[in-house]
């Protein structure tokens, strides 16, 4: 199937809202509210607003009421600049919001110009990284270590103490009081290591504590935090008293250890601080204070040049093909669409190139409101190269590709232009889409996806690439179609688990159901809890082979029960399978 896969060699291109065909429009309008608001100011201490300016302003307020104030918040607020903060808030429209967003996106487009928008694609990557892997009560992209994951990517090395215990620190590390001092008692935490970052520097190491063994880790700068003992008469780490407590790491406060003497001496009224000598700048708690305040702030950008984009107008039906278009969530107001395309090679022309079979194939896709703004465009050339010795083989196979978009909800048209450059046969198709909204605090879950590929990623194609969603690959069977000699995935996310206070874990039970014709022909459950990575998010991903069972028309009921919070979700998904 690899020759079938379209941006094999290629990024999923990601799309949020539409070219910017008026940045400098926009712009100037910027610019010439910032320069008015002053003037507003200024007129308000000696004169009353009008009504008409009275309405006005309430417009404008409610008006960022919209999602467009959700997408303000969300993880876009890790990497937007105060300024473009300052500027987006300022906007009157949602034309010239959309616009915006738009500008935004290329501004830090590493090609201007280019349709793949790397930085785009390698945010929204980490945004579904993040909500897999760092949940915890609250959607990962919102937890210390999802923030940084998404603002400054995967580290460069990580050492993981997940389930805490003894642990051996590094002299140079923690503030070492002699013999024994070194040896502590830690809550779970990770380091995260980075050669090095932009505009912080290099060697720059990140710990993660979960002091509250939630799976909640936060992010400081305070090596003796990790010390569960440190409330504890007699500990020798020197972390006693208020250096244990906090962020940022206070050298001056340390105990030393020689003065907890056990008993009523070693209580905390006994307790004598030392000033602990400081080896090559390790307890500078000035570094360590503008490396916590800097790790917070947006990445540095390069302001790009904008670029025009080319208007396809095509109308023609004669190559036939199907879509089919899947809803993930990556935030509650913003969610993953893959959309999968399939074309039948035998509705493809192939030309004998120097024995090899070749057919070419453009691929045109525009997502747009309903009011026309378009949200999405995507431009793609498919080429298929086949052995002339193995072409008859080849004729009843398909062509199938992806392309992956972030929307937010909302009613969408999905317009999609096919053309065959060798027999200059052209598809067309337009497809009304609603893409759903999964609010926070209600169980909700993803598109229940039959697939005839699910596999893991290696680490560094995490993200990229069409079909993939997070860390898994996930090709979609357009149509539902499958044979016997194939296999039957399964892939869906359940949002929103309420979490057991005792065990932070979810308890929720999982049924599997196969159907033929109606009738029940295979049953099975699983809770929850016993998912990797399971958190108030969960992902299920199985795999079936198919050849035990006869032909016939199929459906898969999965029921995921909240024994919390009581709710169910019951999605189903049906399939055909042939010979």
């Amino acid at each position: 199937m690899g020759r079938h896969v379209c941006g094999q060699s290629s990024q999923m291109v990601e799309r949020e809202v539409r070219r910017w065909r008026l940045p400098v429009a926009i712009f100037l309008a910027v610019a010439a509210l910032t320069a008015a608001r002053p003037m507003l100011h200024a007129r308000g201490k000696h004169q009353k607003l009008t009504r008409q300016e009275k309405r006005r302003e309430k417009a404008i307020r409610k008006e960022m009421e919209s999602p467009y104030k959700a997408w303000l918040s969300g993880p876009i607020s890790y990497v937007i600049t105060p300024q473009e903060r300052a500027a987006f808030k300022k906007l009157t429209t949602d034309d010239e919001r959309e616009q915006f967003i738009e500008a935004f996106w290329e501004r830090r487009n590493p090609n201007p110009g280019d349709p793949e928008n790397e930085f785009k694609e390698e945010f929204y990557r980490r945004v579904a990284y993040a909500n897999e892997h760092f949940a915890s009560g609250i959607p990962g992209w919102r937890t210390d270590r999802g923030r940084i994951y998404i603002t400054w990517g995967p580290p460069d090395e990580i050492s993981n103490h997940d389930s805490g215990g003894e642990y051996v620190a590094n002299p140079n590390d923690m503030p070492y009081m002699g013999p024994g001092s070194d040896v502590m008692t830690t809550y779970p935490f990770e380091d995260w290591y980075y050669h090095y970052i932009p505009g912080i520097g290099e060697n720059v190491k990140l710990e993660f504590v979960d002091p509250t063994m939630t799976g909640e880790f936060h992010l400081t700068m305070n090596p003796c935090e990790k010390d569960a003992m440190a409330e504890v008469p007699g500990d020798m780490t020197g972390c006693q008293g208020p250096v244990s407590i906090g962020p940022i790491f206070d050298p001056n406060s340390v105990i030393n250890p020689a003065q907890l003497g056990g008993g009523s001496s070693g209580s905390m009224s006994s307790m004598v601080t030392t000033n602990l000598s400081m080896e090559d700048g390790n307890y500078d708690e000035f570094t360590q204070l503008d490396t916590y305040a800097k790790i917070f702030q947006p990445p540095p950008i390069k302001f790009n040049d904008l670029r025009t984009m080319v208007t396809h107008r095509i109308t023609a039906q004669l190559l036939p093909f199907k879509v089919r278009t899947d809803f993930v969530r990556l935030t509650s107001d913003e969610i993953l669409v893959p959309i999968t395309i399939q074309v039948n090679d035998n509705d493809l022309e192939f030309v004998n190139k120097n024995g090899v079979m070749a057919a070419k194939m453009d691929i045109y896709l525009q997502l747009s409101t309903l009011s026309g703004r378009i949200a999405n465009t995507y431009e793609r050339t498919l080429e298929l190269d086949v052995p002339k010795d193995d072409f008859k083989a080849y004729v009843t196979h398909k062509a199938v590709f992806q392309d992956i978009v972030p929307l937010m909800p909302g009613r969408y048209k999905l317009s999609a232009v096919l053309k065959d450059d060798n027999s200059g046969h052209i598809g067309s198709l337009d497809i009304g889409e609603l893409v759903p909204n999964y609010p926070n605090g209600s169980l909700e879950h993803s598109s229940l996806i039959l697939a005839d590929l699910i596999q893991q990623v290696p680490t560094t194609d995490v993200g990229t690439g069409p079909f993939v969603i997070g860390s898994t690959k996930v090709r979609p069977s357009v149509g539902d179609t499958f044979t016997r000699q194939q296999n039957l995935g399964i892939y869906m996310q359940v949002y929103n688990l309420a979490l057991s206070p005792k065990t932070h874990r979810p308890d929720a039970n999982i049924q599997y159901e196969l159907l033929k014709d109606g009738k029940s022909v295979f049953t099975a459950n699983e809770n929850a809890a016993d998912i990797k990575d399971a958190s108030s998010q969960l992902t299920i991903e199985k795999t079936m082979p198919l050849k035990p069972l006869t032909p016939g028309h199929y459906t898969v009921a999965i029921k995921v029960t909240d024994n919390i919070k009581k709710k169910t979700v019951d999605p189903t998904a049906s399939f055909t399978l042939n010979q």
